[in-house]
This record gives C-alpha cells, structure tokens and sequence, in this order.
C-alpha cells in the first residue's frame, strides 16, 4: 500500500475523512494525495488567468486544512484535476499508480435518507480504483476482524485482493468468508478462488435473497471491525449499481466498507 487518494470535498466532515485516510496511511507508510477537482470552462485566452487563480485559491484551502491536522509524518500531496471528476479520478489514478481511495460514503450534494450521493456513488461505481468508504466520525483503529461476502467466488484476478490482503497482514485480521447462494446461483458460482480462502480463517455458506440480507443475517455474530465486497455486475450491490446514488434503506453500514473492483465480469 504505497499511495492512497482522498477526494476533498467542500463538506465539512471532508477533514474527518482526510484525517482518517493520514492515520491510516501511517500504518502502511503510504503517501496521501489529496484530490483537488474543479470544472474552469472559457475562451481560451481567459481560461489560463482564471484557472490560475482557482488552483492557488483551492491549494491555500487545502493547505490550511492540512496544517490543523495531525499529519504524523505522512507524506501529503495534492492532486489537481480541471474537469468532471470521474475522468479525474481515472486519470490521476494511473499516473500517481493510486492502490486505495478513502471516501465518505456521502458528499455534500446528499441528504440524510442516502448512504452513497450521487457524487460519491459515482466515485465508487464508475471506476476501478479499491476503495474504502469511512462513515462520519470514523476514528482509525487496527482493523482486526473483517467480513468478506460475495456471492460467486470466482475472481478471474488475483491481484483483485491485494488491498484486502495488505490490510490483514498488517494488522493481523481475522477474514471471515461469506458465500451467499442467491436465487439462480451455479454450480460454478461456489468455487472458490484459492488466493480468497487463503487469505481467510474460515468460510460461510448461506442462502438468502441477496448477498446483502447473507451479510444482515450473519453481522453481529461476527462483529466485524471491516466489510468486503465486490464491485462486479453479479456482485454485492447488483441492482444498486444502476444508479449513482444508493439510499440507506438499500444499504447502510457503520463501518469501514472496502470495495474491491473485479473488471468485466
């Protein structure tokens, strides 16, 4: 875990966040880039000027927000994008070789009914960077138990739980599986990758109409300080990836969610 990204909003739990992803970072020794998107459109003999002022305008605001944390040693930096933030986000994560992305799991454009807004759930479900959703007030404690639920085991990369495993060999977690079989499973959606049961302590099979109702029934058996899920057309959120926005009758978590991309599956 060598880079993290945070996107920086103008919420004002936007701090809390960042001061959780620095925390976080401190463990793994990893730099911080804090993400700075803003949309400056105009002639082209006006646009230099003006975007000019923005960028300092933004980094002053960002520096100070910076200077009333506690830092801890962490190598923070600041990544500046002018334009829509997806194509930001994609872009930036591939020149800096970004490993994780910590978000709220609401921005400021959401109100009190939606777990993802539609900003953040656009961050989530319209690229393939890992990432960790922190809800407000989240402080950084070691991670020792996590709940991994998925409804096939199939992983057609390995490297898809890199994150995962990073995070248990640091702080020694316990990983927990849980395989949901949901109406219309297959035979093959029960194989396992090997790479997933070696990073575990032990498995779950459950039935249940989603994965999401497996997770509800099985979560404070095992009070898990983290939960894991996929990012994948059969995955964990089915259906609510059709949408930006995810309301908190949909889904709500009070813990850390790591979400971890499986590209075209």
């Amino acid at each position: 875990m060598n880079n993290i990204l945070v996107p920086l909003g103008t919420s004002p739990d936007s701090k809390e966040t960042l001061q959780y992803a620095v925390d976080f970072a401190a463990d793994f020794g990893a730099k911080v880039f804090i993400m700075d998107v803003y949309q400056i459109v105009g002639t082209a003999g006006s646009l230099g000027n003006v975007e000019k002022k923005v960028l300092a305008s933004n980094t002053e605001r960002i520096k100070g927000i910076v200077a009333e944390m506690e830092t801890k040693g962490v190598d923070i930096k600041i990544a500046s994008y002018n334009g829509d933030i997806i194509d930001g986000l994609k872009d930036i994560s591939k020149k800096l070789q970004i490993d994780l992305m910590i978000i709220a799991p609401k921005s400021n454009d959401s109100d009190e009914k939606m777990y993802l807004g539609n900003t953040t759930g656009r961050m989530v479900k319209q690229t393939d960077i890992p990432t960790l959703i922190v809800p407000k007030g989240t402080v950084h404690q070691p991670i020792k138990s996590i709940l991994t639920a998925f409804k096939s085991g199939i992983l057609k990369r390995s490297k898809i739980l890199f994150p995962l495993i990073e995070i248990k060999n640091k702080y020694a977690s316990e990983v927990n599986l849980l395989l949901v079989k949901t109406p219309g499973y297959t035979e093959d959606d029960l194989k396992i990758n090997t790479a997933l049961l070696d990073v575990s302590r032990n498995l779950i099979i459950s039935e249940n109409a989603t994965t999401y109702h497996g997770v509800l029934e099985h979560f404070q058996s095992k009070n898990p300080d983290m939960l894991c899920v996929f990012r994948r057309k059969r995955g964990f959120f089915k259906k609510l990836w059709e949408k930006s926005t995810i309301l908190k009758s949909e889904f709500h978590a009070t813990i850390p969610v790591l979400v971890l991309s499986v590209k075209k599956d």
